[in-house]
């Protein structure tokens, strides 16, 4: 993962360079280990490193032998010893899993992205037709921001985050995942078109548990490529528990001695092994995980007995409500949102960022994308139809690169750490997206929780050969979002706090500049006032999405899960 910046047909880019490494300079948290910079005619491509794959020779922008191409990614590639073996003839110049990107973009021209197995934000300048061609990965998990400016109104934009365009673009929007942006066309074409993208079309695929483990097992082992110090975040919740245990098997796995040729060769790429047959991670044979919480958090408790079960060297960290309120205006700086469920859980993923990244970490695994898949939000239970419940999962994954996907990647890259997301796995979203809804649904009397399909499939109680994965409390325990585990107080703490800082006058006059996005909580409110402080520009508020809880279905208007109605009150030590 690094920061990517790009203006393309820019009038007098000589002259524009000092001020685009200014702008780059912006996200050089994302990128720390190394700047660099390409103009190619009137075009400026700008690169911030964060070295995880090729770290000897896989400096970007990377340039083609015959100065033809030059690219700049953020990202992680996965698939990219099968794509270089495809393209042998290629003269690659380095060891980065991105440069296959330029001899794909040869042969498909803007099909290229179709061909990509990772998590990707990119862009491309053919010099020989002065086209720039940008694509994002197929659920936005890698964020881009596209942007013009009316002063000069050829050029175009590109940036990792929304921070490198606000001074010259009056025009800015997050770039759509799944698609492709052709400056020779001047269009924004979708290329990631898989059936279960229409809301309307309910599936009816039958539910295959032993399939949906091991689709899981793979994602989470092709993620492991890497060759700095790695681990996962670990809340103690089943989606963060389940990446924590399968990755601990794969680690144990992968490091033991054996002759390579004992070990699944499409495994062995996709772990990142040296021809010893161990992963490349800098000495490291165990895997590490990181928790974070208010002291006695449940979340905390939680963690503690799943490390101990999979064996993971286990990092636990707290924070006081203090130290959150503290780190608010910087997480808004970063996460570049003022919705209330992005704020509320990035603050603490935040904290834990630096403190992994402290500990010499470059990349981590988290469990972002399970409750849109599955419909593991409580308020799903209150869903009238299986056709509606489905409906609302597709929305919810649609709009990860606004939520989820987006604090993820920020809350890490914020202190250069990357954060690599299994579920999101183009194969395992395909599987599990086509099942039948009807099998995805609570229904409590039939004791069918939350995400009861993930849960059964790595339940090893009736398979007595098979080593658990998890503890049956941990398997089987309700859904915490990670804002209400890291400790209840968090959030009333918030909520006090907000209540203490807008007056009832003020609530009552929001700014006219906001039209219908008024907030309806002091909190909410609050949260828009920092951000339109840290992004005065009026351009900046069209790239946020705010969450509300689906009153149509008799949510509660908090997003908080404690409010949804078949949550069971746990109580900590406030």
């Amino acid at each position: 993962m690094c920061g990517i910046f790009a203006c393309h047909r820019h009038e007098s880019v000589e002259d524009y360079k000092q001020k685009a490494l200014q702008l780059a300079k912006r996200i050089r948290h994302r990128g720390p280990d190394w700047s660099g910079n390409v103009i190619k005619n009137k075009t400026i491509l700008v690169h911030e490193r964060l070295a995880i794959v090729g770290l000897d020779s896989g400096a970007q922008p990377i340039t083609s032998q015959d100065g033809s191409y030059t690219l700049t990614v953020n990202g992680e590639i996965y698939n990219h010893i099968q794509l270089r073996e495809e393209f042998s003839e290629y003269p690659f110049s380095t060891l980065s899993d991105c440069e296959p990107i330029i001899p794909l973009y040869e042969k498909y021209d803007i099909d290229a992205p179709k061909y990509l197995d990772g998590m990707f934000a990119w862009c491309l300048y053919d010099a020989k037709k002065d086209r720039i061609v940008a694509a994002r990965d197929p659920i936005g998990i890698t964020t881009l921001y596209m942007g013009r400016s009316s002063k000069s109104p050829k050029a175009v934009y590109f940036a990792s985050e929304l921070k490198c365009l606000t001074e010259d673009c009056d025009s800015i929007i997050a770039f759509p995942p799944g698609h492709v942006y052709d400056s020779e066309t001047d269009e924004i074409t979708r290329y990631y078109t898989p059936n279960w993208l229409d809301e309307s079309r309910i599936p009816t695929e039958p539910v295959d548990y032993k399939k949906i483990r091991h689709s899981l097992e793979k994602a989470v082992r092709k993620r492991l490529m890497a060759e700095v110090p790695y681990g996962v975040l670990l809340s103690g919740g089943l989606d963060s528990s389940l990446i924590a245990s399968i990755a601990a098997r794969e680690t144990e796995k992968v490091n033991k001695e054996m002759d390579v040729a004992q070990y699944d060769s499409e495994a062995r790429h996709l772990s990142g092994l040296d021809d010893s047959g161990r992963l490349r991670s800098a000495g490291w044979s165990s895997l590490h995980s990181f928790a974070i919480g208010l002291p006695n958090a449940p979340d905390l408790q939680a963690a503690r007995k799943v490390a101990k079960f999979v064996g993971s060297i286990h990092h636990e960290h707290t924070f006081t409500l203090q130290e959150g309120l503290d780190a608010l205006d910087d997480v808004i700086y970063h996460l570049e949102t003022y919705d209330v469920t992005t704020i509320r859980a990035s603050t603490p993923m935040f904290l834990l960022a630096r403190k992994i990244k402290a500990q010499g970490v470059k990349m981590v695994l988290s469990g972002e994308g399970s409750d849109e898949i599955f419909g593991g939000y409580l308020y799903f239970a209150q869903a009238p139809s299986a056709s509606e419940f489905h409906a609302e999962s597709v929305k919810r994954v649609k709009n990860l690169h606004l939520a989820d996907c987006l604090r993820a990647n920020k809350s890490t890259m914020a202190w250069g750490l990357e954060a690599r997301v299994p579920f999101l796995d183009r194969e395992f979203l395909d599987l599990c997206m086509n099942l039948d809804p009807k099998e995805k649904m609570i229904n409590q009397k039939e004791g069918r929780i939350e995400k009861y399909l993930l849960r059964k499939a790595f339940d090893t109680s009736d398979e007595p050969n098979e080593k658990p994965y998890l503890p049956e409390e941990i398997l089987w325990r309700q859904k915490e979002q990670f804002s209400d585990g890291v400790g209840y107080s968090w959030i009333d703490g918030l909520k006090d706090t907000a209540e203490a800082s807008i007056s009832d006058e003020q609530f009552s006059q929001p700014k006219p500049e906001w039209g219908d996005d008024i907030p309806t909580t002091k909190e909410a409110y609050w949260y828009r006032l920092k951000f339109d402080a840290l992004f005065p520009q009026k351009t900046a508020a069209s790239t946020v999405m705010r969450w509300i809880p689906k009153a149509d279905w008799g949510c509660a208007e908090d997003p908080s899960g404690r409010f949804a109605k078949i949550h069971e009150q746990h109580i900590d030590n406030k």
